[in-house]
């Protein structure tokens, strides 16, 4: 359907991401495409995927991701993507190493990016890449996926 070369930007992987999940409305399917979507075009990433609340257990748990496996539920306010979350603020962690409470799920991840999801003020979860790169990620990184998550939440 997509050939690598054809990305050059978010707004153009934004506009693949609605075009992939408009007429679906599974979440799990869409969040799968979403997770396969950005580890074919992404570069320099190792994992990929989203972790999505558990309200009764107040946790993070494991939802559709590319890459290998990982943990499974994630406190809410523990670890990156638990800080995050109970926040609601967009984390960059340029060396993981360097993070208090960093959860390691795989050890060949040097930094990583998690964007909380909420919808209509909803706790949905969280977009988590990883990279086995220090520094990797950017304050464009930041932006476009912000407006990655827009999309999606129109489809979840």
């Amino acid at each position: 359907m997509f050939t690598e070369t054809q990305i050059k930007d978010y707004a153009q992987l934004n506009q693949m991401l609605k075009g992939l999940l408009e007429d679906e409305t599974n979440r799990i399917a869409n969040l799968s495409n979403a997770s396969s979507l950005l580890n074919v075009f992404l570069e320099d990433i190792n994992w990929v995927g989203f972790y999505l609340y558990d309200e009764p257990a107040d946790e993070l748990v494991l939802g559709p991701f590319q890459g290998l496996p990982a943990c499974v539920r994630i406190q809410n306010g523990k670890g990156v993507c638990g800080l995050a979350f109970r926040g609601n603020d967009v984390f960059i962690v340029d060396d993981v190493t360097q993070f208090p409470g960093h959860i390691a799920c795989d050890a060949n991840s040097r930094s990583e990016i998690v964007v909380p999801i909420y919808k209509d003020g909803t706790p949905i979860g969280v977009l988590d890449i990883d990279s086995p790169s220090f520094d990797r990620f950017t304050d464009e990184d930041r932006q476009g996926l912000i407006e990655f998550v827009e999309v999606l939440k129109q489809y979840i």
